[in-house]
């Protein structure tokens, strides 16, 4: 090992980055770990000419790298140039040398001192002076890297944006907007706790709440409403929903109550460039007000007052990127830090929203049952095989009678919504003799028909298989074991001929549709909104939402119904194609989802499942989930369930090995299970190992 150079010999697993050479020392010194004190003679200038001199004062810098690897999830220090001392500012961009190579970073703080005892290398540039990482937004990206078990520098990558020198560039107005005065309860009032809640916050106070908003299109005006108050007590306010179509509807809804300049929404299909530009306004305080999909949950709001989140059950909000944080732990933990309210909305309830009801950290938000009964519509259900319909044309379109008779009244007056769990054709097939399922001979997925005339294809690896027959019985027809939004289209225009049939789905959403008469498909999350609500809504093949093989298989179910079901009128008819004497059903009957999910989580408790419990999942080939394990210094009543084999849809002849262990403990033991599997990672990344295990804290699928 070298001695002043900064080889990757120094720190284990940096040789196999690109460009670093193992063994070979860097000419300028290595970069030392952050520590409290000692060294500050070490880097200085032997007094050559043209020889870089570190700044007057506070010459250290405490630099976040840009690297991923657990083992190196701290800051390092780094000497600050004379001629860099007024740009490497706190909050900027940095490039530094590190192993030999130049990498990003962020400058956490500069101080006196280093606790390194070696030689400190220069920063070799400021990439930007513009301090884009605010300090509470480090504080939380570390604090949310140690509750997932994963890195800072992950955290970062989802909270601060890719930098646009133009944007940066750009002349700023200096006016800040004023703020607008307090607004009057409007649409609260129908809440008992409503008026009470606006006060609190316009009054900078911190109430948290568990909003279960009545059925109808007001609940975009409420959340406007309560970020006024917000700002008017000279607070921000954050707002999160799920997907642009709600940004849209949020983002008209802030303007009318706000007017213009003092929000900004923030969407992936901005383009990077736009994105930049307004985060950048919130950054610098001239946008004191910010809605938005999961990303923004990072957003750099100044004197943060209020967090929202809409919809906290809705699978859209699961990060995909590590280490898969979730916007309602993210902003509860947000509004603890700041001294923030909070309000976690939906037309349903989820089991984690009424935990933290339940541990008092919040508060129940909801009408009287007087007002939920005037405002939600009339809900009936019928068995997926029962009643069907006497006619032909029902008979071909496999409706309900009632189902039928619901959808012919109610298109006198309107649109009608038609729900269908899946989207396409018919996305599963069967064999039409024995009715094994039909699979691909490549890779064994599933087959699937995209229209009446086509081939079967695979799901998986898209594969035809025109040639397809039964390895039990040999025979070649097909039967649909599911049907598809585009099938269900097509069966009704034949059951309601001269009715315009629309579809919306992951291809094309529709943003809303008219009061005209028309038949509305679409799969659950794309309802667009009717001009005076759908006169009625039919909500179909509810086995197929209820019979999934997940955790939260019926507390999904029910949210995705009450979401539809809220956008059809007063007393308006909704059929559901499910048993009545299943808990989601009655909920939905009864309009009651806080007591379903009460139910739910008492349940949950008892067998240990979360949220009453804490689990992480660990997901990689048998033998790396193996070397986890065995690294791991589980916490005590820390329990290990599995692993066990999980599908990987592929297009190759062998599917490749995988497994997911799940590891559960109590809740108070959270933070120590994702401490210990962090360390586990670090112990593996310095051994150098190829295989990276996946390790998710509270993932959304357990099974």
């Amino acid at each position: 090992m070298t001695k002043d150079g900064g080889g990757t010999d120094l720190i284990p697993g940096l040789d196999a980055l690109p460009g670093a050479a193992a063994g070979k020392p860097d000419d300028s010194g290595k970069p030392g770990a952050s520590g409290r004190s000692s060294g500050k003679s070490s880097g200085r200038s032997s007094g050559k000419k043209g020889a870089r001199r570190p700044a007057a004062e506070l010459p250290v810098a405490r630099i976040a790298v840009d690297m991923s690897l657990p083992h190196l999830d701290r800051p390092f220090d780094y000497l600050v140039p004379a001629e860099l001392d007024a740009k490497a500012v706190p909050g900027c961009r940095v490039r530094v040398r590190f192993a030999g190579q130049l990498v990003d970073g962020f400058l956490l703080e500069r101080v006196a001192e280093s606790a390194h005892g070696g030689k400190l290398l220069f920063l070799e540039r400021v990439t930007s002076p513009e301090p884009v990482l605010a300090p509470e937004i480090a504080t939380l990206a570390r604090e949310v890297a140690d509750r997932y078990a994963g890195t800072f520098a992950d955290v970062l990558r989802l909270a601060v944006p890719p930098r646009h020198a133009r944007v940066e560039a750009e002349p700023v107005d200096e006016a800040a907007p004023a703020s607008p005065e307090a607004p009057d309860a409007g649409v609260w009032r129908e809440y008992p706790a409503g008026e009470s809640f606006l006060s609190a916050l316009a009054g900078g106070r911190a109430p948290r709440a568990v909003w279960t908003a009545l059925p109808g299109p007001d609940w975009t005006a409420a959340i406007a409403r309560a970020a006024a108050a917000t700002l008017s007590g000279g607070r921000g306010a954050l707002v999160v929903v799920a997907d642009g179509r709600d940004v849209a509807r949020v983002d008209a809804a802030l303007e009318a109550e706000l007017g213009e300049g003092l929000h900004v929404a923030l969407t992936a299909e901005l383009g990077p460039a736009e994105r930049y530009r307004r985060w950048l306004a919130v950054r610098r305080g001239m946008a004191r007000a910010v809605v938005g999909t999961r990303a923004a949950m990072f957003a750099p709001v100044a004197d943060l007052g209020l967090v929202v989140l809409w919809d906290d059950g809705d699978d859209v909000h699961a990060e995909p990127h590590a280490p898969y944080p979730h916007p309602r732990d993210v902003l509860a933990l947000r509004a603890h830090r700041s001294g923030a309210g909070a309000l976690i909305g939906g037309f349903t309830r989820t089991t984690d929203a009424t935990q933290l009801v339940e541990t008092g950290w919040a508060h129940a938000l909801a009408a009287d049952r007087n007002r939920v009964r005037a405002r939600m519509p009339r809900v009936r259900y019928v068995g997926e095989d029962a009643q069907l319909a006497r006619d032909a044309a029902a008979r071909t379109a496999r409706l309900p009678n009632i189902a039928f008779e619901a959808a012919r009244q109610a298109l006198e007056t309107g649109p009608v919504l038609v729900q269908v769990p899946r989207r396409g054709y018919v996305p599963g097939i069967a064999c039409g003799r024995c009715r094994t399922p039909a699979h691909c001979q490549t890779c064994q997925g599933p087959l699937a028909l995209a229209s009446s005339h086509a081939a079967p294809y695979c799901r998986w690896c898209g594969a035809i298989a025109g040639d397809w027959h039964c390895p039990e019985c040999g025979f070649f027809q097909v039967r649909a074991l599911v049907v598809g939004a585009k099938r269900t289209a097509e069966e009704l225009g034949r059951a309601f001929p001269g009715v315009p049939v629309r579809t919306s789905g992951r291809d094309a959403v529709l943003d809303r549709v008219g009061p005209e008469r028309a038949l509305v498909v679409s799969t659950p999350g794309a309802e667009p909104p009717a001009e005076g609500g759908y006169p009625a809504a039919l909500l179909l093949d509810g086995w197929v939402l209820l019979g999934r093989p997940d955790l939260r298989a019926g507390e999904e179910t029910l949210r995705r119904w009450m979401n539809a079901a809220s956008l059809v009128r007063p007393q308006g008819p909704v059929i559901v194609a499910a048993e009545g004497a299943l808990p989601a059903v009655q909920a939905l009957v009864r309009w009651d989802p806080v007591t379903y999910a009460e139910r739910e989580l008492a349940e949950r408790r008892e067998v240990g499942f979360p949220p009453a419990a804490r689990m992480a999942s660990l997901t990689a080939s048998p033998a790396a989930i193996r070397e986890l394990l065995a690294d791991t210094r589980l916490p005590d009543g820390a329990e290990v369930l599995g692993p066990v084999p999980i599908p990987v849809p592929q297009s190759g002849t062998e599917a490749q090995e995988k497994e997911r262990a799940l590891i559960r403990v109590p809740r108070a033991a959270g933070p120590a299970l994702a401490r210990a599997l962090k360390e586990a990672q670090g112990v593996r990344s310095a051994r150098k190992v190829t295989e990276t295990v996946r390790v998710q804290i509270e993932p959304l699928e357990l099974i």
